[in-house]
């Protein structure tokens, strides 16, 4: 899945001067992370509160997926190699020191642990581990495999989360006299051949699933028959499909409704007023921006401890408030118990912010079998052709 997250206002920019952006060997902290996923507001913060005076080097990268190709440049032995056996194209990074915690997309942890890239997390020094909701505590443990384990290891400290959504233009639908509320919404015959979706096969048949009342992680297709049905029906209605560019059609009137996520959506709602945007009542697809530990980090106990303060300022409830409001994406720590205390803002915001019966009805992309990879890629490609 080829998810990209958006780039908020209140820039990095401004914290390299105050941090500094060398891939100095000796810092006290390297991170590696999501090119302005984090305000500059917060970055001051953390250096003010915790860092005191400490050498903190922040490097950028635009994309997740450069991110996650980054990680397999640090693993010892062999050339490391993308996905699909292909030389990576990040040969001149080998040298850069290894980061001490590094962003991850949720969609790469499972490769990730299978391919040997990181170490779990030390379970006593995360404070504030409680404080996210089972769910997302429940999708980090895992075995040595990357499949899910009540017992297993912590590998990944979620710290902002988004969904797959519904953005489409306002104008359209009052004249329609109705509005998307739910999947089944995009089915209706008015919207014929006026959707774009993510050329993403778990994305589009993760809604489908959900349309039908069932888990996105489904592992036997054979045992749902209306699904092939359903799939052919969305994909007469669809007039795009696009990896990174499935708001374009709907920005200049191509398509009136799109698929895709709320990192994205959000941002372009935010300057074009003609874009809404909804969560589906029937519950969607989870994502999460990760740190992780590189499995080449140092072991020095001064250098871990720092880190683990970074991984947990960012779960403190006046940060987690704070990510929040500065940006389009939210802290999952707000996701979990009332939420009285926050500001209007905040509590009204139901595509940032969704509610506890939107979000128990919602799951992460979890790993499949392969017989149902196999299922998924074999009733992809027929309903496409």
């Amino acid at each position: 899945m080829n998810r990209r997250t958006f780039l908020t206002a209140g820039t990095l920019a401004l914290s390299y001067a105050l941090i500094g952006c060398s891939p100095s060997s000796d810092a006290d902290l390297r991170v590696r992370l999501l090119e302005n996923s984090i305000p500059a507001e917060l970055l001051k913060e953390f250096e003010r509160r915790v860092a005191r005076g400490k050498d903190l080097r922040l490097l950028p990268s635009k994309q997740l997926a450069d991110l996650f190709q980054l990680l397999q440049t640090w693993k010892p032995g062999d050339e490391a190699k993308s996905q699909g056996g292909l030389p990576l194209p990040f040969t001149n990074r080998r040298s850069a020191p290894v980061a001490d915690v590094i962003t991850l997309g949720d969609a790469w942890l499972t490769r990730s642990i299978q391919q040997g890239l990181l170490q779990p997390l030390r379970t006593d020094d995360l404070k504030d581990f409680q404080a996210l909701p089972d769910s997302y505590q429940a999708f980090v443990k895992r075995d040595r495999q990357g499949q899910l384990a009540a017992n297993g290891d912590i590998w990944a400290a979620p710290y902002r989360t988004g969904t797959l959504m519904i953005a489409y233009r306002r104008k359209d639908f009052e004249e329609l006299g109705w509005k998307p509320q739910d999947w089944a919404d995009l089915w209706r015959s008015e919207l014929q051949r006026k959707i774009s979706l993510p050329d993403s096969a778990r994305a589009v048949m993760g809604l489908t699933l959900k349309k039908l009342g069932r888990s996105i992680n489904a592992d036997d297709l054979n045992a749902i028959p209306q699904l092939a049905a359903e799939l052919e029906a969305l994909n007469r209605q669809v007039k795009f499909y696009g990896s990174t560019d499935y708001l374009q059609p709907l920005l200049i009137g191509d398509t009136w409704a799109a698929v895709g996520w709320s990192t994205e959506i959000l941002r372009q709602a935010k300057r074009d007023r003609r874009i809404q945007a909804v969560i589906p009542s029937s519950g969607t697809i989870l994502t999460a921006d990760l740190w992780v530990r590189p499995a080449e980090a140092s072991n020095d106990a001064t250098r871990q401890t720092l880190e683990q303060d970074w991984i947990s300022f960012f779960w403190q409830p006046q940060i987690a408030e704070q990510l929040s409001l500065l940006s389009l994406a939210a802290s999952p720590v707000l996701l979990k118990g009332d939420r009285a205390s926050l500001p209007e803002s905040l509590r009204q915001n139901q595509n940032l912010l969704p509610s506890q019966a939107v979000l128990e009805k919602s799951e992460f992309l979890l790993p499949l079998s392969e017989q149902a990879i196999a299922q998924y890629q074999q009733l992809w490609t027929s309903v496409r052709l």
